[in-house]
C-alpha cells in the first residue's frame, strides 16, 4: 500500500500494519516519517526496538531469527533495518520475504535510500507493497517549497506573510532542514505568532551566511558601494571565502542563463521566471539583467572562475581580491566591462 508522507499520520491513527518501508533523498522528511511510525508503534504496544545493519550479511539471518523466535510471553517489538543506498542484495531480499511470510506480531520498519525503478518491480519490494505501507519521499521543487514552508508554519500554530515565505524559501534554498531550524527560531522570535518579512530578516540576520545573500541582493541592485562595504564587513568577522562566493555563483549562473534565453527571444520576465526566480526578486533580477550584455556577463564569469581558483590555491592573487573586482562589475553591468576595456 503506498502512502504520501503528508498521509502517514492519519494513516497510522487507523491502526499499525506489520511492516513500513520509508524511502526517499529528502532526508529531513525520511526521517520524520521513520520517527512518526516508531511513536506508533510504542502507542500500539512494541516496548523494544532492534536494529539491524543490512550491510551484514548475519544480520539478515538474525531477521528472520528474531520473527521466529518470539515466545508466548515476550514483549512486541519494532524492528528496524537501515538500507542506504535502497538495494537490500540477494541476501536481504530472501531474508525479507521469508519474514513476510512468518506470522509474527511485531512491527517492522525498513528505512531506505532512494529506490530505482527496477528495485521497485523486485519480489521484496512487491511483497512489502502487499503486506505493509511504503511511503516515498519525493524531492520537493523549488516551486513547491513555499506551500511545504507555509504548511509547517501553520503547524506550527503562526501566520505568514506571502512575502516572508518566499523570502525563507530563497533564503534556504531548497535545504529542508535549513528550513525547519529556521522556522523553529522565528517561533521564538514571533511573539505574536504573525511573521513578517522584517522578522525574517532579524531572524537570519545573524548568519554569515545569509548576510552574504543580502550582499550580493545589494550589488544586484547595482549599488557598487554598498556591496563592496558590506563584502569587506563580511571579511572583517571572519567568514569564509567560499561561502561568500557561492551564492555569488549562484546569481550569476541565473543572470547568464537569462541572458541566454533572451537572446533568443524570450522576455526577460519569462526567462527569469522559467529559471525558478522568485516572484519577490524579480524586480531585482530584470534590473540586474538590464544592465548587463552577454560580454559584461562573460567578464563576471571570468572574475568568478579566478575567485574560485583562488580560493582552492590555484591562482596567485588573494581570494578576496577577486571578490571585490567580481562584487563590482556584477553592481556596475555593462559600464564595468566598458572601463576595463579602456583601461
Amino acid at each position: 500500500m503506498q502512502v504520501k508522507p503528508e498521509q502517514l499520520e492519519q494513516h497510522l491513527k487507523q491502526g499499525m500494519r506489520p511492516c513500513y518501508l520509508v524511502t526517499g533523498a529528502e532526508l529531513l522528511i525520511v526521517q520524520e516519517c521513520a520517527d512518526a511510525i516508531r511513536r506508533a508503534a510504542r502507542a500500539a504496544g512494541c516496548i523494544d526496538r532492534e536494529r539491524f545493519d543490512s550491510s551484514d550479511k548475519e544480520s539478515w539471518q538474525n531477521l528472520v531469527q528474531s520473527a521466529s523466535a518470539m515466545s508466548l510471553f515476550a514483549d512486541r517489538k519494532l524492528i528496524e533495518i537501515q538500507v542506504e543506498n535502497g538495494k537490500p542484495g540477494a541476501e536481504g531480499s530472501k531474508a525479507l520475504q521469508e519474514y513476510l511470510s512468518i506470522d509474527s506480531e511485531d512491527i517492522l520498519l525498513i528505512v531506505a535510500g532512494k529506490i530505482d525503478k527496477q528495485s521497485q518491480r523486485a519480489k521484496w519490494f512487491t511483497a512489502l507493497d502487499q503486506s505493509g505501507t511504503v511511503v516515498t519521499v519525493w524531492p520537493i521543487h523549488p516551486r513547491d517549497l513555499p506551500s511545504w514552508i507555509q504548511q509547517r508554519v501553520n503547524r506550527r500554530g503562526m501566520k505568514c506573510d506571502r512575502e516572508a515565505i518566499s523570502m525563507l524559501a530563497e533564503r534556504v534554498e531548497g535545504n529542508l532542514l535549513a528550513a525547519a531550524q529556521e522556522i523553529e527560531k522565528l517561533s521564538l522570535l514571533a511573539n505574536d505568532t504573525h511573521i513578517t518579512t522584517e522578522i525574517v530578516s532579524q531572524s537570519v540576520g545573524n548568519s554569515a551566511r545569509y548576510n552574504a545573500f543580502n550582499m550580493v541582493d545589494t550589488a544586484l541592485a547595482g549599488d557598487a558601494r554598498g556591496a563592496l562595504r558590506a563584502l569587506r564587513g563580511l571579511k572583517a568577522e571572519g567568514s569564509a571565502a567560499p561561502a561568500i562566493l557561492w551564492p555569488i555563483s549562484k546569481e550569476l549562473r541565473l543572470l547568464i542563463d537569462a541572458s541566454s534565453a533572451v537572446k533568443k527571444g524570450t522576455p526577460a520576465g519569462a526567462a527569469l521566471d522559467r529559471l525558478g526566480v522568485w516572484r519577490s526578486r524579480l524586480n531585482l533580477m530584470q534590473q540586474a539583467l538590464g544592465r548587463h550584455t552577454p560580454e559584461s556577463l562573460d567578464h563576471c564569469l571570468h572574475l568568478n572562475f579566478a575567485a574560485d581558483g583562488s580560493a582552492k590555491g590555484l591562482m596567485p592573487r588573494d581570494c578576496w581580491d577577486y571578490l571585490e573586482s567580481l562584487v563590482v562589475a556584477i553592481a556596475s553591468g555593462a559600464k564595468s566591462e566598458t572601463t576595463r576595456r579602456r583601461a
